[in-house]
């Protein structure tokens, strides 16, 4: 089940989508073309980037998914949706990778702002030893400001008594730290959250195999179509294009299909209108497009 934010969801856990845009949000700093233009120009249509949070009304527990560049937003985004039980009101923070999108709201955390004390902070053993060993991260860990707490692949972590969380490995530029998604499992349902990945075919596991054991599944849709960059080989970014996933899932049953939220939008996807044809066309095929604000009950 789905809904937008605001409307009753009792005390059942639940995710919450916080941002939906590629690591430098939208519009991106310095873009002057015409697929920023609008967002410029109307505050209204800006998107965050790309965040969950895992909220349990029972116990009053909130987890983020990613700590990005938009932390401030979002945090506040979220106090409106789920009200803390405390000052900070996070339970703890999950990782996928060391992409700047992903963790570098992490500062806010810190002694120059929230002075948060030993918030979890959930990452693979690449991920947390890249955060103990680099400033200003580092600070973050001596000044017990965050406290890692190791994840592994395939292994699930226990949030609480309703809620948890396995990690798996999947192929992406790892320059600093491995990547994962997320299976995110509740008392009655489960959600996939897989922001970054190469092409399909280059992971070993099979994503439609994926989507048969979940109810939803967020899944990367950085781009639309092969040429959306003018001038650059988009063969060095290898996210699978959302046409790509759409020709590739095109023999599943609707049910299946309909389980797909794309997300993690470039600056440059021209899905981010939602009444663009491409926006259109993802709709029509029975996939959907990741909303902010939207959550679905775990």
């Amino acid at each position: 089940m789905t809904s937008k934010a605001g409307d009753s969801v009792g005390d059942r856990p639940y995710v919450v989508v916080l941002g939906i845009a590629q690591d430098a949000g939208y519009p991106q700093a310095g873009c002057r073309k015409a697929c920023c233009a609008r967002a410029w120009a109307e505050p209204q249509a800006r998107r965050h980037a790309v965040c969950l949070a895992i909220v349990d009304p029972e116990s009053r527990q909130r987890w983020l998914v990613e700590c990005t560049p938009d932390f401030r937003e979002q945090l506040h985004q979220l106090d409106s949706i789920a009200a803390p039980k405390d000052k900070l009101g996070l339970d703890g923070i999950l990782l996928t990778h060391a992409h700047v999108g992903h963790y570098v709201g992490l500062v806010h955390l810190g002694r120059e702002v929230m002075g948060a004390d030993r918030v979890s902070v959930y990452a693979m053993p690449r991920m947390g030893q890249f955060l103990k060993s680099n400033g200003p991260w580092s600070q973050l860990v001596s000044a017990k400001n965050i406290a890692v707490r190791d994840l592994a692949d395939g292994r699930a972590a226990q949030l609480n008594e309703r809620i948890r969380v396995t990690p798996f490995l999947v192929p992406h530029r790892d320059e600093y730290s491995e990547t994962v998604g997320f299976r995110l499992e509740g008392p009655d349902r489960s959600v996939v959250f897989l922001p970054d990945v190469d092409k399909w075919e280059r992971w070993e596991t099979t994503i439609e195999d994926v989507l048969s054991e979940v109810d939803v599944a967020h899944l990367d849709g950085t781009f639309f179509d092969d040429g959306e960059l003018p001038g650059r080989d988009m063969s060095g970014i290898p996210h699978p294009f959302i046409a790509e996933s759409m020709r590739r899932f095109g023999g599943l049953a609707e049910s299946e299909r309909n389980k797909v939220r794309f997300l993690h939008f470039n600056h440059t996807n021209p899905v981010l209108d939602g009444q663009s044809r491409e926006a259109r066309e993802v709709r029509a095929a029975g996939y959907r497009l990741a909303v902010e604000g939207e959550r679905v009950e775990l």
